[in-house]
């Protein structure tokens, strides 16, 4: 065992990174609606509008990736820590075990 401790707002910074993908996403959108909105405004040509909201939902979507990548490379990493391992199924054993 490390003498390590983990710091006290370990889980509420833990905690807020999970808050912080359903934010992201918001803000995500409403920056591309707000690029749209301005470049529209700007150039008086409608469709960009709807440039700035497709922006904003792939930036969202860029968002929930990368999130996902970082979950799943914390799920590996604890898959393959020996001590969560679990023994395979060995045929070999009584057949009663089976059961």
């Amino acid at each position: 065992m490390s003498n390590k401790k983990e710091p006290k707002l370990k889980k509420i910074v833990n905690a807020a990174d999970g808050l912080s993908l359903g934010i992201s996403m918001v803000v995500a959108v409403l920056i591309g609606v707000g690029l749209g909105i301005f470049m529209k405004n700007l150039f008086n040509t409608p469709w960009l509008f709807w440039i700035g909201v497709v922006l904003g939902v792939a930036a969202a979507i860029l968002n929930v990736y990368k999130a996902y990548a970082k979950q799943k490379k914390s799920l590996d990493e604890l898959a393959n820590d020996p001590r969560y391992r679990h023994r395979k199924y060995d045929n070999s054993d009584d057949e009663d075990d089976k059961y």
